[in-house]
């Protein structure tokens, strides 16, 4: 499997789990936040890196909704993949295609869709912060306190 054919299944997989493929993204949207992953192609090798970001509505006083902006942009949260699924992402290292789609199946079943969960609602946001599964930004902190 090469990065393009990757990209298709990654996209078929998200979708699949109820990501929405918009402006080249992958977008989950609810009434307190927006989640958007992110294939971003590296300059040093062939691989991805996913980059993973959590926009809060009414944070600083915006309003978000899906667009190319929010692609590019960084969130008000930002993470990539855990590192035991970095070689899902790494065409430079030798995988067959089945165990790849696999695993991509199981870096959505046992992260993304949890971290999801709880990344839509503000609790769930407080709550990875609180069990360290996420580092807020000390303004980004100031306003969930608030």
């Amino acid at each position: 499997m090469n990065s393009k054919e990757f990209k298709k299944t990654f996209s078929k997989t998200a979708q699949d789990h109820g990501f929405e493929d918009v402006f080249g993204a992958w977008f989950k949207v609810s009434t307190e936040s927006i989640v958007v992953l992110e294939l971003q192609k590296s300059n040093f090798g062939d691989y991805y890196e996913m980059n993973i970001k959590v926009y809060i509505q009414g944070i600083f006083g915006t309003s978000y909704s899906k667009s190319k902006e929010l692609v590019r942009d960084t969130g008000d949260i930002f993470i990539r993949q855990p590192a035991e699924y970095k070689s899902v992402f790494d065409f430079d290292e030798l995988m067959e295609d089945e165990k790849r789609k696999g695993k991509l199946e199981q870096l959505f079943s046992e992260f993304i869709i949890p971290f999801t969960g709880k990344a839509l609602s503000k609790s769930g946001i407080k709550e990875l912060a609180e069990k360290g599964e996420i580092t807020l930004l000390p303004a980004v902190k100031d306003e969930l306190i608030c």
